[in-house]
């Protein structure tokens, strides 16, 4: 019954929709891509390539936007620390993605607002065109990535590519991506393992005291865990840790 009553309203709401998009549509271009011109956007791209462009860009955006930003650094290093203190079930993913996120967005503000001032607001101003846009925000991204990116690694993705250039700048943005991602991770696992060595030596400790003591039926992660806890608390680990993260990130 609700359905029914709901059907005219979904009819008309449709039927308005398509008048609205009706002319452009048999104009062969909508107002939503185009190239700046003298006399304001001129679009170039048709209905179908406009459409295949947004549902291309809402399924690769978000994976592209946390692999061109710290995010892969924080998450990994988050997720170390909480197998280093037996956190599995204790600390759930979401608010491990959650303060990863939160330090992404602190570390990418710089470069976030000059994508926004140089680029976005130009082109929503139709001051310039959106490839034109898209060169302008690659500028800070790139400025950002290749100041943590190791000349080894983008040595190494630019030898795989084919990529033979004077300066680290004139790679191709693919190149510098692929490269950054990979000192991401080397990065993350390194300071993963300087925070995971501490609490390494807890369980050894209270593992060979439990041997010694012939409790070897008790789990020593039982006796570990609050030593671990206790520890990390009286050093102040979460403070410590979110300064060792944000201040791993190179200047740019």
């Amino acid at each position: 019954m609700k359905l029914k009553a709901r059907l005219p309203l979904l009819l008309a709401l449709g039927l308005a929709a398509f008048t609205l998009l009706a002319p452009s549509a048999q104009a062969g271009t909508i107002e939503l891509l185009g190239q700046a011109g003298p006399g304001g956007a001129t679009n170039e791209f048709t209905v179908k390539t406009q459409v295949l462009v947004i549902m291309t860009l809402l399924g690769l955006l978000p994976a592209l936007m946390l692999m061109m930003t710290s995010f892969t650094r924080f998450v990994i290093v988050l997720s170390l620390l909480r197998q280093a203190l037996g956190l599995q079930q204790g600390l759930p993913n979401r608010i491990v993605t959650g303060i990863a996120l939160i330090l992404t967005l602190l570390v990418m503000r710089p470069v976030g607002e000059q994508v926004w001032t140089q680029a976005f607001v130009p082109y929503d101003e139709d001051r310039i065109g959106l490839m034109q846009a898209l060169k302008v925000a690659e500028v800070p991204l790139s400025r950002f990535m290749l100041a943590q990116t190791s000349k080894a690694s983008l040595a190494q993705v630019g030898g795989l590519a084919g990529s033979k250039v004077a300066k680290p700048e004139d790679h191709p943005f693919t190149v510098k991506l692929a490269a950054f991602v990979l000192s991401e991770l080397k990065t993350a696992f390194q300071i993963g393992c300087m925070l995971f060595i501490p609490f390494l030596v807890i369980d050894l400790v209270v593992s060979s005291v439990l041997m010694a003591m012939g409790m070897m039926m008790l789990s020593p992660l039982v006796i570990s865990l609050p030593l671990k806890l206790l520890l990390f608390v009286l050093v102040d680990g979460w403070t410590l840790t979110v300064n060792t993260l944000v201040t791993s990130i190179q200047a740019y």
